[in-house]
């Protein structure tokens, strides 16, 4: 695993002095691995992460929330498919949020994600999530105006009054026992162009290419405007962003993995602890179960 001192680097508390240009998307913090050095170390996070895992699931007292958001090619889908290859489905849903539907866009912008919460023993991952309010709807304001709002309600301190919509639901969170994380691919442009263009090149990869994404890229420093101040707005101690270097796929799975073994490790989930009562049960039935073996030898 990695060190501490290297996943806290990426860690984002207090908004208040947050760059994100101080970032770089290429940054390794000086490592440098092969592709097998770095699918070993991996391995030994993902290995430990399962071992969490398994008694944050058993001893059900708490719920993890990790929200993805990144740019196209950022690598949301295949940090999922790595950092959590070990994990049991069963304590694990992933939700992937895409335009809403036109149930949801008659509610409220938090209710969609709201609903697809993990219960506690669970983890839970957004693959975007309420952010994209923040985000997307911000860079295309014709969709805020497409959401039926009252026409008052989306003035100048629309913006504003999300973001400390996203405060107060993130703290509620915690306050019921959901430890929320999130992460932000930080890709560069010069990286997104060669990955679309791997996308078109090669043709295995053609089924990934959407011209729509193309078409996103213009709004390139737009989208960082957005996330700047989204990360500005919503970092805070109990709810912290990870701006996670996108552009070497492999050192952006290693601190995910890393970011989540640390906080899993810090909450220490323990299998539950059985009393004499549920021992005497357990010690009859195996009484009973041994018993069968000698009948089925006579």
């Amino acid at each position: 695993m990695l060190p501490d001192e290297m996943v806290k680097r990426f860690r984002v508390t207090d908004g208040d002095d947050f760059k994100l240009k101080r970032f770089d998307p290429g940054d390794t913090c000086g490592l440098a691995l092969d592709k097998n050095g770095a699918s070993e170390l991996l391995q030994t996070g993902v290995k430990r992460l399962r071992d969490l895992q398994e008694r944050l699931f058993a001893e059900k007292r708490w719920s993890v929330l990790i929200v993805l958001q990144a740019i196209d090619t950022a690598g949301k889908d295949g940090t999922i498919e790595h950092v959590m290859s070990g994990v049991n489905p069963q304590g694990c849903e992933v939700t992937s949020f895409k335009a809403p539907s036109s149930l949801e866009l008659r509610h409220d912008f938090l209710w969609r994600t709201t609903c697809a919460l993990p219960e506690r023993g669970e983890i839970g991952i957004f693959n975007r999530s309420y952010y994209e309010e923040v985000l997307v709807v911000r860079v295309h304001e014709e969709l805020l105006r497409k959401q039926g709002l009252p026409p008052k309600l989306i003035g100048k301190h629309v913006w504003r009054d999300r973001f400390e919509s996203i405060r107060d639901f993130e703290k509620h969170l915690v306050r019921n026992g959901t430890v929320v994380l999130k992460f932000f691919l930080n890709l560069s442009k010069d990286e997104q162009r060669r990955r679309f263009l791997s996308r078109i090149d090669e043709p295995d990869k053609h089924w990934k290419f959407e011209p729509a994404d193309l078409a996103e890229r213009k709004h390139w420093d737009n989208y960082q405007d957005a996330y700047q101040d989204a990360i500005a707005e919503t970092a805070t101690k109990h709810a912290p962003w990870h701006v996670v270097p996108a552009d070497n796929k492999w050192f952006t799975r290693l601190i995910v993995a890393a970011t989540i073994v640390d906080r899993l490790e810090k909450l220490d989930p323990q299998f539950p602890v059985v009393d004499d009562e549920a021992r005497k049960v357990m010690a009859k039935a195996r009484k009973e179960l041994l018993a069968e073996d000698g009948k089925r030898k006579r």
